[in-house]
């Protein structure tokens, strides 16, 4: 427990800030939704001369700009980039932290297995994304409700915008199966940057070429905002293979960890 807590404590901050830059997005974004709801045909005018690749790798369609579930999952294109940043860099910093600083030697004179040392980190981090997707929501029904100029689906708002917390579990597993597997991270934020965006940009390329097979290969689009809203409901088969991503992660990670050489000079 003493762990736990300790690792909650030691990022907060963090959590706090990247919860507060979720909310920022969706402010700045929503606030903008009642202009472009009245002007979507001039805007889309405008963006006639773009490629047809281009149009649906950002998401952006008339039906997008004139409703308010459309503009809303345009918009959680970029809140779920900024969230699996969040996730893989609190996996890599948390689980590699005694390799950067060098303190393994103190953690592991302490009467606590490793499995006890990593389970508190995952309960830590978990905690945090938990905490960070509560907030989130909260602020997302209520900004939508402030901004709405039509009725609108509440249970596919819910579920489109609870969806994060789901690509954050999976980029916390790569991240922590990562910090395990690299003798030593030097920059965090290179790595996680460097991870989040290459999965960013098969994404945006699957978008654009609707290439189903290609969606297995990116977290992003394992959870597809208009399939929610014209269903209402989740694609089982992408849902499957996000839990296996993550059960299989945190698994080889705990397997990994056990037998660690982790450095402390």
């Amino acid at each position: 427990m003493n762990m736990y807590l300790h690792e909650l404590k030691a990022y907060r901050k963090s959590t706090i800030i990247w919860t507060l830059s979720l909310i920022a997005i969706v402010v700045l974004f929503m606030s903008l939704f009642p202009a472009f709801s009245r002007d979507a045909e001039s805007f889309m005018k405008v963006l006639e001369g773009f490629p047809e690749e281009i149009k649906k790798a950002i998401g952006l369609t008339f039906e997008t700009l004139a409703t308010i579930l459309g503009y809303f999952s345009y918009a959680f294109l970029y809140i779920k980039l900024c969230g699996a940043i969040q996730a893989m860099n609190l996996g890599l910093s948390i689980f590699s932290k005694e390799s950067r600083d060098k303190t393994a030697e103190f953690l592991f004179t302490k009467p606590v297995t490793r499995i006890q040392v990593m389970t508190a980190k995952l309960v830590a981090s978990l905690t945090s994304l938990v905490l960070t997707n509560l907030v989130f929501v909260l602020a997302v029904i209520g900004t939508v409700s402030l901004v709405k100029t039509e009725e609108y689906s509440g249970k596919a708002l819910l579920m489109i915008s609870s969806s994060l917390l789901f690509l954050q579990l999976i980029f916390l597993g790569l991240g922590v199966l990562l910090a395990v597997l690299i003798p030593k991270i030097k920059s965090v934020i290179a790595v996680s940057l460097g991870t989040v965006f290459a999965f960013f940009m098969v994404g945006m390329i699957s978008s654009s070429t609707d290439d189903e097979a290609l969606r297995y290969l990116t977290p992003f689009n394992y959870v597809d905002d208009y399939y929610i809203i014209e269903h209402l409901r989740f694609e089982t088969p992408f849902l499957v293979v996000g839990v296996v991503i993550i059960f299989v992660s945190v698994l080889t990670s705990f397997l990994v960890y056990r037998k660690k050489d982790i450095h402390s000079i």
